[in-house]
């Protein structure tokens, strides 16, 4: 991404870099120069908030309220709010700019988030704590969904023509790594934090990294960069293109990935537990993070013929051969070897669905169909870790153990619905949508604007 190369001539409008240098200045080629250096850590903290709710309110409140039905109802009433309002935000984001949408959001998430650290131990009734909950999951910032969006267009606008498909290759492979790496070690730190101070600790740190971080992404010059203005005012494709079948199977796939996760993680925890083994979980789980960033992060080296529909169904494959595996196990070192192999199966498949959620985008609404992806994925994680748990409570660990390979089942299925339908733009996987017509922004289609 950083190879110097000699960039066409800029625009007036689209030559000023985010940080402002004087018009006429050649705008830098790299994404690095163009989004800042302190934004990538920005990001990828104010992810952690998010990746942490699910298991944080689930261990809160069965701790609060001696509870683990409780507490899997409350997990899935917070997923249920963010699957209702998470793509409404997105929507909000692309209509009105991000920066207004996420300040709003996260301070209500933040002051939710406390709220539940007070409400689970108060005499209120269970339902104060449900609606909480949903609230939780209603504001719920969904960094990762408009990171995409950001850079995705600066790539577009600000980069060098002949550079664009590979630093949109390496972004989406980047944020999947970061993603992955929240979602695997936000659950750690939940419990590292409840089993040192309190239950109510990680909503309380979930809260300030909320209000530090979340704030300060949203405040990023990066959130000026897509966002509409008097003299580019906001056109928008109809609502109806986001429910296509080929946009769609993209929130199928992502919510297949949270039904993976939550399977995953629950079952395992479960299992650990029976054999005197529960405080390792976080650990054997860390070591798919390994696999999945590594891959994730070489998304870009994959060759131009390995295309997308086919590299989303091998490894998608992958992860079901892996949960089968896992569901074989029977103990600790063949779980550590089931989880390095779906790691590396589980992070080119994130990337695959949020590459070509980027190029299917309708005009005016990546905002909101990167929200929907990430809504999926939450709604299928919180679902998932409330009924693998109460398998595990009702018939047994070992039975839970099976769960995750139904989910890797159902992003198979996805994966080939997705190839079913094809690309009727994009005959050959050289000459990727997105990639083939941003050579130019006149010639990019609004579609993918």
């Amino acid at each position: 991404m950083t190879t110097p190369h000699t960039a066409p001539q800029p625009r007036a409008d689209d030559a000023q870099p985010v940080d402002g240098p004087a018009l006429g200045t050649p705008a830098p080629t790299t994404l690095r120069r163009e989004a800042g250096t302190a934004y990538f850590p920005i990001a990828f903290i104010a992810r952690f908030p998010f990746a942490m709710m699910i298991v944080g309110t689930l261990t809160l409140v069965v701790a609060a309220r001696d509870s683990i039905a409780l507490g899997g109802l409350n997990s899935a009433v917070l997923g249920l709010g963010s699957a209702l309002v998470g793509p409404l935000l997105g929507a909000a984001a692309d209509r009105f700019g991000q920066r207004r949408v996420i300040l709003v959001a996260g301070i209500v998430n933040s002051l939710a988030l406390m709220g539940l650290a007070w409400v689970a131990f108060s005499p209120l009734p269970d339902v104060a704590v449900l609606a909480v909950s949903f609230v939780i999951g209603a504001s719920s910032p969904q960094i990762g969904p408009f990171s995409r969006t950001r850079l995705v267009h600066l790539i577009l606008t600000r980069l060098p023509v002949a550079r664009r498909a590979k630093s949109l290759n390496a972004t989406m492979g980047y944020e999947s790594a970061a993603d992955e790496t929240a979602f695997v070690f936000g659950p750690v730190v939940v419990g590292l934090l409840a089993t040192t101070m309190s239950p109510a600790a990680p909503m309380i740190g979930a809260a300030l990294l909320t209000l530090v971080f979340v704030t300060a992404f949203a405040l990023h010059p990066t959130a000026r960069a897509s966002a509409p203005s008097s003299e580019s005012p906001t056109e928008q494709a109809p609502a109806a293109e986001l429910r296509t079948a080929r946009v769609l199977v993209l929130v199928a796939g992502a919510l297949g990935v949270g039904l993976f996760f939550g399977t995953v993680l629950t079952s395992l925890t479960a299992f650990l537990d029976t054999r005197g083994a529960g405080d390792s979980a976080g650990l054997v789980y860390g070591v798919m993070g390994v696999g999945s960033t590594i891959l994730a992060l070489s998304i870009s080296l994959f060759p131009e013929r390995f295309r997308r529909s086919h590299r989303w169904l091998l490894f998608s494959v992958l992860m079901l051969a892996s949960m089968i595996a896992f569901g074989l196990a029977g103990g600790l070192w063949g779980l550590v070897g089931a989880m390095a192999v779906a790691g590396i199966g589980i992070g080119p498949t994130i990337v695959t669905i949020y590459s070509l959620a980027a190029d299917r985008a309708p005009q005016g609404r990546s905002a909101t169909l990167m929200s929907m992806l990430g809504s999926a994925t939450i709604v299928g994680q919180s679902a998932t870790s409330a009924l693998t748990g109460a398998v595990a409570d009702g018939v047994g660990a070992e039975a839970a153990m099976w769960l995750p390979t139904g989910a890797a089942a159902f992003v198979v299925l996805a994966a080939l619905v997705n190839a079913a339908l094809g690309d009727p733009r994009a005959a050959t996987p050289s000459e990727p949508t997105v990639e083939e017509r941003a050579s130019t922004l006149e010639e990019l289609p609004a579609e993918h604007l």
